[in-house]
């Protein structure tokens, strides 16, 4: 999970967790979130406005996952490096340069179709 995909819920009313099962199966997915991932959540819900109240119902999601120790400091690297790097299913963005770097590296990635379903694209 990167940071965006964690905001959806606030910035695009998408119900991210519930859209994961239904692509995978409830309870079928163990969710990662890199420790970079984390600290950029922080960041930004320690501004103002509808970013910072994003980040901070994104922070709450992360609960919900596993944190996960790179070497990145940079968020979108963290999560390139945890995808090439583990054997991961999936990763979840909706950053149309963070996707295209992981599909030119062979990762599914799953990101919104329509205005609040996701869908998976294969590389």
């Amino acid at each position: 999970m990167d940071t965006n995909a964690l905001m959806m819920p606030v910035e695009l009313g998408v119900r991210v967790f519930d859209e994961l099962d239904r692509l995978f199966g409830a309870g079928a997915a163990e969710y990662l979130v890199p420790r970079a991932v984390v600290d950029e959540l922080d960041a930004l819900a320690a501004g103002s406005g509808e970013a910072a109240k994003a980040a901070s119902v994104g922070k709450d999601l992360a609960d919900r996952c596993r944190v996960v120790e790179t070497n990145e400091s940079y968020a979108d690297d963290a999560v390139v490096e945890l995808a090439v790097d583990g054997d991961l299913a999936a990763v979840v963005t909706n950053d149309r340069p963070l996707r295209d770097r992981l599909l030119s590296r062979g990762v599914r990635v799953v990101g919104l179709r329509g205005r609040n379903r996701l869908g998976i694209t294969e590389p």
